[in-house]
């Protein structure tokens, strides 16, 4: 299920096909793996294993000891069990409690708070917490909106305090914990968009799931199952 939200509150709620027939919602303008323990619970060598060595040569009686305990505990976590499911929606990939932007914020606190926390883009929300866009820094970057490097500091100055709602995405789509996986990566793929926030029955931003989230999980075990 997919809901579109802007500044008036939700404008439509309805499955992908109905998103996809209202048109645009926006101005869319080396590891190396390590080898296993490499001696058993006597200290003695493990046949076809290689054994690191650490510090160039052979280690005193103690800091053996303590390799041996911690190659014991590895080896002990290794076996621990952990249920597998497949991955077939939303919920399963998201990332909880997304960071979201006021939209009262200007845009030297958005840029502030997405370089922080190291994100490219953040919902925006209104001052009961309701999605009303999506702001990212490609948003922020575009040239056709930053002020030349000849301008005077007082252009760059308004620019900087110039709030999110003037540049943010909305309306901008977004989506229930509960709608299948593939679904979303067709909205994504038809808005251009990074991610959607994911929100409640009442428009809540609960988390956030992008296009990096499912690519991590095609690759990730438990498999993403895409065909159930």
């Amino acid at each position: 299920m997919f809901s579109v939200y802007g500044k008036a509150g939700r404008l439509f709620r309805g499955s992908m096909e109905e998103l996809r027939r209202i048109g645009p919602t926006a101005a869319l303008g080396r590891t190396q793996k390590i080898l296993g323990v490499a001696r058993d619970g006597q200290g003695d060598p493990v046949p076809g294993m290689v054994s690191p060595k650490l510090g160039g040569g052979a280690g005193t009686p103690a800091q053996d000891l303590v390799h041996r305990g911690a190659m014991a505990a590895y080896e002990q976590a290794s076996k621990t069990f952990i249920p597998r499911h497949p991955l077939t929606l939303v919920r399963d990939i998201m990332n909880s409690g997304a960071m979201t932007l006021r939209d009262d914020a200007t845009v030297a606190g958005a840029w502030s708070m997405l370089a922080e926390h190291h994100l490219g883009q953040a919902p925006v929300v209104d001052a009961q917490g309701t999605l009303v866009g999506l702001l990212s820094r490609a948003d922020l970057m575009r040239s056709d909106r930053l002020p030349g490097p000849q301008t005077h500091a007082l252009v760059w100055q308004s620019f900087l305090m110039q709030n999110v709602q003037d540049i943010m995405w909305t309306p901008v789509p977004s989506v229930a914990p509960e709608t299948d996986i593939r679904r979303l990566a067709r909205v994504l793929l038809d808005t251009g968009l990074p991610g959607l926030p994911v929100v409640d029955e009442q428009g809540a931003v609960v988390a956030f799931v992008s296009r990096t989230d499912i690519l991590r999980a095609v690759v990730s075990d438990p498999p993403l199952d895409l065909w159930s």
